[in-house]
């Protein structure tokens, strides 16, 4: 699943099925999670292990309250259920052999999507990707050789736009644009078909963050207002502030600076009233305070105040729930260069130094083009702590290139 070079002996085996089983080594762990769709810790392995940033993901609901390890490491059944797959007796084969599909099997295509959010979240999308392209061939499969009821066709169309813009999305963070812009191209005509709100401004947001990363900010922000504008009528003051944040980075790209400072207070204000109103849609929730500490770090570091921007981003990187390792990974990354920026060159390197902790279980492009910068800035620094941290981020590059 995650092309890891990983092997369990006998030995190892019998170890993890003891009552107090010793820890996984990080890329044991990363792998445990990505085969049973749940944290190790869940399963009752001490952990995680430095170096694995690992969300905590709920048991399966087939498991019960706790998992029980033993047996769930022992039972193929159970296996086949925490990965949110079928079992052998409940694969979708063509409708003329099994019968309609029904809520069941809805239920657990559903359960490998959120599986694949859980997945990216902690490692981003340069893993990923593969196994979110293959569970919407999977969903597609499914539509096209199977029967089902008109309401259960409908979810299945509408999850086949969910794993299409999460496709995109990982595509996006692994940095590829080309694949990114295709899968919410996709996603976008499945919302239009559907007359899917939510979806819709999803795809919306999706394209209108990269036109912005692509240096098309006027795109950029038509494409946040027309999401802004079916977001007002879905009722959801979370969901308003994301696209408000959205809007803002477009128009301080534009160099609308006092534009954007007005979306971004806009948009802080909004998360402040997350709680009345229509709850967001799953897909954002991310979208909270740190996401906006990060937001205005940006703005103050395009209009070069980089003190000011170290303050934001030092919020940002404090409020990041752990869960997200990837944004994490980022977020500490992007302070080191605030830091360097701003002078503080010994700080900024001991960031740089640290973010690789993050970054032994994380592949995200956005992130590995964040971390080239930093090992740039740090090189242009006559200072020992700016040498020896650019030669470890340099060390790190050359060995993820190698791998």
């Amino acid at each position: 699943m995650l092309d890891e070079a990983v092997t369990v002996t006998d030995r190892q085996f019998r170890r993890w099925r003891q009552p107090k089983p010793p820890a996984p080594r990080a890329r044991a762990w990363r792998v445990l999670h990505a085969m049973f769709g749940v944290s190790p810790a869940e399963l009752g392995f001490p952990g995680p292990p430095p170096g694995a940033t690992v969300g905590k993901a709920p048991p399966p609901a087939q498991e019960g309250t706790r998992v029980d390890r033993r047996a769930f490491l022992t039972d193929s059944i159970g296996a086949a259920a925490a990965a949110r797959l079928p079992t052998p007796a409940q694969k979708l084969t063509p409708a003329s052999h099994t019968g309609a599909v029904g809520t069941t099997h809805l239920l657990e295509l559903r359960e490998g999507l959120r599986s694949l959010y859980q997945l990216d979240d902690a490692y981003g999308g340069g893993d990923v990707r593969s196994l979110a392209v293959r569970h919407l061939r999977r969903v597609r499969r499914v539509i096209n050789t199977c029967s089902y009821p008109d309401i259960i066709g409908r979810q299945l169309q509408l999850l086949a736009g969910e794993t299409a813009e999460h496709c995109a999305w990982l595509y996006y963070d692994a940095g590829d644009q080309d694949q990114a812009r295709r899968y919410w191209g996709e996603a976008l005509t499945t919302a239009t078909m559907l007359r899917d709100d939510s979806l819709e401004i999803l795809a919306l947001a999706s394209l209108s963050m990269q036109a912005s990363h692509e240096g098309r900010p006027r795109d950029g922000y038509d494409l946040a207002r027309a999401a802004q504008e079916r977001a007002a009528r879905f009722g959801s003051p979370a969901l308003q502030s994301l696209i408000a944040a959205r809007e803002a980075r477009a128009l301080s790209l534009m160099r609308d600076r006092k534009a954007a400072g007005a979306r971004l207070a806009e948009s802080m204000r909004l998360i402040d009233r997350a709680g009345r109103g229509r709850p967001s849609p799953e897909w954002a929730a991310f979208h909270g305070h740190a996401e906006l500490d990060y937001a205005q770090g940006l703005l103050y570091t395009e209009i070069g105040h980089h003190r000011a921007a170290v303050t934001f981003l030092r919020a940002a990187l404090a409020h990041q729930d752990r869960t997200y390792g990837r944004n994490r990974a980022l977020y500490r990354l992007t302070l080191a260069r605030g830091l360097l920026q701003a002078g503080e060159v010994d700080e900024g390197a001991a960031h740089a130094v640290e973010s690789l902790e993050h970054l032994e279980e994380v592949e995200s492009g956005r992130v590995m083009r964040r971390l080239t910068e930093v090992a740039g800035l740090l090189r242009e620094v006559d200072a020992v702590s700016a040498r020896e941290a650019a030669e470890e981020l340099t060390e790190h590059v050359r060995a993820k290139g190698a791998a």
